[in-house]
């Protein structure tokens, strides 16, 4: 019993390379064919999309019940449903599947609201900040959480072109208007 859960004969472990090949190659097909974009880390669809394509690999890799070609018609279906959404997200404005920017910081304050929204502690602020190579926090003009989950920081001596910010939820006007300090110099909207 215990050999069966550990050890394959070799036929079956042939048709588990075979199917991993094929499958594979279908995918790296669908990606030359929809682009670079496939895998692109831009909205909470791909990130789902991509998962799913890798959960039908594996199962077409180790499951007899799912056939090679039924793994490539539902990665098809995968690319084809994220071709249309992004087709509708680039004519039509259908933002449904995306997560807004926020904005984390603006000249030095903290913006509690999407601090606690995002769950981001000033701990991993602070990690941000040096990733970015901030080296004085009065340079920091905008902390923002992006669309994909990426922190960028904006720094230095010139204002932002509020251009930059335009499609960045600002949630500053949800603030009670209480500022207390946080930490080095920043303070904190609540």
């Amino acid at each position: 019993m215990l050999d069966e859960w550990f050890l394959s004969d070799l036929r079956t472990l042939a048709a588990v390379v075979a199917s991993t090949v094929l499958t594979y190659a279908t995918i790296i097909l669908y990606v030359r064919i929809s682009g670079l974009r496939s895998f692109a880390k831009l909205s909470a669809f791909e990130f789902a999309s991509t998962l799913a394509v890798g959960s039908i690999l594996a199962s077409a890799a180790t499951s007899k019940s799912v056939t090679v070609v039924m793994a490539a018609t539902a990665v098809g279906t995968l690319f084809l449903f994220d071709h249309l959404i992004s087709v509708g997200r680039r004519r039509f404005g259908l933002g449904v599947v995306d997560n807004e920017p926020l904005l984390l910081v603006r000249n030095g304050a903290i913006i509690g609201p999407a601090m606690r929204r995002t769950q981001m502690t000033e701990d991993d602020l602070r990690g941000k900040l040096r990733e970015a190579n901030v080296l004085q926090l009065s340079s920091v003009r905008a902390v923002i959480m992006e669309t994909t989950g990426d922190v960028t920081v904006l720094h230095g001596d010139d204002e932002v072109d509020e251009d930059l910010l335009s499609d960045v939820v600002d949630l500053r006007n949800e603030t009670t208007g209480t500022v207390e300090t946080s930490f080095n110099g920043f303070t904190k909207l609540d």
